[in-house]
């Protein structure tokens, strides 16, 4: 799974991408810019407000497992997944379906 490393990127795509909330978790959704490689990327966030070290990483395993199970990532996008105290406090099936409603409305969208 392709990820977004650089700090720089992930703050472009926090000021210029598509923001998509749920209950349990933030999407951010930006189309990729790269015109030689058309692979998506994926990015996972769990800020210090939201819980300790031990919460944020469990956050973003969850994510993760969440980003492969929809299938991501998604050709020609960027996505962020942001983690929400919700992210780990409900049942996983919850959290995941909520994303792919999220994901899914947004795809289509762009797809009309």
């Amino acid at each position: 799974m392709e990820t977004i490393k650089s700090s720089t990127e992930i703050s472009r795509i926090f000021a210029t991408g598509k923001r998509l909330n749920g209950q349990a978790i933030t999407l951010l959704v930006q189309a990729h810019e790269s015109t030689h490689d058309p692979r998506g990327r994926v990015a996972f966030v769990a800020g210090k407000k939201s819980g300790n070290a031990v919460w944020r990483n469990q956050a973003k395993r969850r994510m993760r497992e969440i980003a492969r199970n929809l299938g991501g990532p998604w050709d020609g996008f960027d996505v962020v997944f942001v983690a929400k105290r919700a992210t780990t406090e409900q049942m996983y099936s919850k959290v995941r379906e909520q994303a792919e409603k999220l994901l899914q409305g947004y795809l289509r969208d762009c797809n009309s």
